[in-house]
Formats: structure tokens, sequence, C-alpha cells
């Protein structure tokens, strides 16, 4: 019979065999399998002293979220009202903006972001995601409404457009700057001089691939503005980890970027001495999308998720982490592993980087997976890019 000892240069020579096969992948089984060029990088991250005072929502307030729309509409991320009270407006996963006009019409489309739509673009019923033909139809994320009414669109896949009062196909402003196309293009504000500034999350992987974006912490993430009137568009701030929500300080001195990846706010000076110089701002308990101003001019910003202890310790050492997404695990799993399990939160942030309220769904139970928060007429709206409804309270 074989001892213990006999067996031990045995089970050696079968783990290193597996870290080989795992390393080499030859059948191409793990989730970054022909993924080029794909390498893990490290980035800094707040200590756990200051994840610590971050405050929690004991009364779980999101938890009492009233689900509206369900099953009407998928993925709405942007949530927004016109000058006269209409909507809300919100871009969906079949590439159109809609507007809701009330029980008897519903949600009516509003804009379309591409002249050639085809039967692979018509909603379906119940609405699904679209994300095979995405990059055909479209994916309206950010939505911003100007002084003389116009719509501006930050579509995922065709950049940064316009459509008038009256909607119908919207006009491409930009889709490049300095040589090098938009890649996702994400959300804007506008300044009131007409100036957009908006976020292109990533130069080396589509919409339809964020998670790998995440998940490689790469930095081919850019700030930009465009110029109405030369209709340049010019790079402001290169190396973002997944930049994403972009708004305006009440007064316009300032813009806050959600800078997803690293899970924190920066504060990019458009007035004053420090104008055209930016800065961390806020470090987050997850990670944000969007972020919109209130009237009161405090800023309301949505996390998709909070920091796992797994991602968080993963993130320390890029070379085990490298070696762990070569394991033959689906991208759901990775997902559920990294993001952990849905926990809608928000945070309401003042304009010198004071965290003034959070508000949380702890179990996912009602709100979950938050892409923006909208506060409209005493209430909070809430999208989502990835479920079929909004979620709204009674603001706390």
């Amino acid at each position: 019979m074989a001892t213990a000892g006999s067996l031990a240069p045995f089970r050696t020579v079968v783990i290193v065999l597996a870290a080989v096969f795992v390393a080499l992948d030859p059948f191409s089984l793990s989730p970054i399998a022909g993924e080029k060029d794909f390498k893990v990088l490290s980035f800094p991250q707040p200590s756990l002293g200051i994840l610590a005072s971050i405050p929690r929502d004991e009364k779980n307030i999101l938890k009492n979220a009233e689900i509206v729309y369900g099953g009407q509409i998928f993925g709405p991320e942007s949530v927004l009202f016109d000058s006269q009270g209409r909507g809300p407006y919100s871009g969906v996963a079949d590439g159109r903006v809609v507007r809701w006009e009330g029980p008897e019409k519903g949600w009516v489309e509003f804009a379309t972001v591409v002249s050639n739509r085809t039967e692979i673009c018509n909603p379906t019923k119940p609405p699904t995601a679209n994300v095979k033909y995405e990059h055909l139809c479209g994916r309206p994320l950010g939505l911003r409404i100007s002084k003389d009414g116009e719509l501006f669109i930050c579509d995922a896949y065709f950049g940064l457009l316009k459509v008038g009062p009256e909607g119908g196909l919207a006009e491409v402003l930009s889709n490049e700057s300095e040589g090098e196309k938009l890649g996702f293009t994400n959300d804007l504000d506008i300044h009131d001089d007409g100036t957009i500034y908006f976020t292109d999350s990533s130069t080396k992987h589509p919409r339809s691939k964020f998670f790998y974006s995440m998940l490689e912490s790469e930095d081919t993430g850019r700030f930009l503005k465009y110029d109405p009137k030369t209709k340049e568009t010019t790079v402001l701030i290169k190396k973002l980890r997944f930049p994403n929500g972009v708004t305006f300080s009440r007064d316009h001195s300032f813009i806050v970027i959600s800078e997803t990846r690293l899970g924190r706010l920066i504060r990019y000076w458009v007035k004053g001495p420090k104008a055209g110089t930016w800065e961390h701002f806020v470090w987050l308990p997850g990670f944000p999308d969007n972020v919109r101003t209130n009237e009161a001019g405090d800023f309301w910003v949505a996390l998709h998720c909070r920091r796992s202890l797994f991602d968080s310790i993963m993130n320390y050492f890029p070379a085990a982490k490298q070696a762990f997404l070569k394991l033959p695990l689906s991208p759901k799993s990775l997902y559920n592993i990294f993001a952990g399990k849905p926990h809608a939160a928000a945070l309401k942030i003042s304009p010198d980087g004071q965290i003034l309220q959070v508000v949380e769904d702890k179990k996912g139970e009602s709100a979950k997976l938050l892409s923006e928060v909208e506060e409209h007429d005493g209430r909070l709206w809430m999208g989502s890019v990835v479920l079929p409804h909004l979620a709204v309270i009674d603001k706390p």
C-alpha cells in the first residue's frame, strides 16, 4: 500500500501539471481566452479606515422603493425630465431614447441614434438586453437637455449626439478626438456657454465587454470636451480607470466625474485659479455610475455595487489575479465573485466633498444595481442599465 510520503512526488507533479494547464489554457476555457493584450494592472485603493468612516443606512431606506414601468423597457440608465416637466426620458437597450407619455400612451420613441435600424433593433416583449447587436442599434447612456431644449446623448458606440426638441434621428457631433475613435462614450453635462463635457470610459473595450475593462483595471479612459462653435473635441484628462458619470457644480466652477474602477469621484476645475486641473474628490464604498446635481447643489451618486473583500484583496496582487482569471469560469460566475450580491446604494455628497447621506437596499430586495439617481419633484428616480424597470422613492 502506498504511503502518504510516497505519494507526495505524485501530488506535486499533478499540481504542477494542473497549474501549467491553467496557465496555458489550451482549450480556451477561461473567460479571458482570446482577449488580446489582457493584463491586470494594480491601482490605488482607499484605506480600511476611510471605508470604515463612511456611514451606513441603518434604516435600509431603499428597500421601500417602488418599482415602476416593470417589464416595459430594459436598461434605463439615465433618468431625465425636461423644463416642462415631461418625462422621464431614458435611453434603453434597443438603441432608442424613449419618453413616458402617461398611462394611455406609455413609453413613446423620442429619438434614435442610427438611421438604418433593422428588425434586430426592434424592442421585444418582454424587453431584454440587446448586447449582441448594440454596435449596430446603438446604446444611449447619459442624457442631458440644453437650455434650448435640445437633447444631447452619449451613445456607447456612436459617440456624442444631439437631437432637437421634437426628437427624431440624432446627429453625431463627435466620435473621435486627437485621431483616436471614441471607444465607449458614457455620460455628459453641459456648461452655460454650451460646451459639452463628457467621458469615454475605454478605448480598449467596448460597452459589451465593460466587465473586462473592470477586471483588467486598464487606464485608457478619457475626459473630454466638445466646443459647438469650433466643432472640436479636446481631451482634458487621459489614463483614467473607467471614467463614467459627469455633473457640474451648481455654480459651474467645477465638474464632478465618477471614476468607476477606482471607486471614487474626481473634481475638474473649470473656473478659478485651478482651472484646467483635476484632483481627487471623494472615496466611495463601492463603484459609482452616474452622478447628478440636485437643486440644492449637492451630488447624488449611484453605486453599481459595493466593494467586495475578494476584489480588494485581488487588486493588491495583479499577477495572482491574472492567474485566477485563467480558470475555466463563466463571466457570470466571475461577476458574482468580484461584485458580490446585488446591493443598491446611493450617496449624497456636498460641494466640499462631505458625505451627507447614504441610502441603501442591503439585500437588493427592491432596488439594486443602480446606474443613476435623479432628484425630481421631491422624489428620487433611480435607473439601472441592467434591469427592466425604474425605482422611485420619496426623497428621504
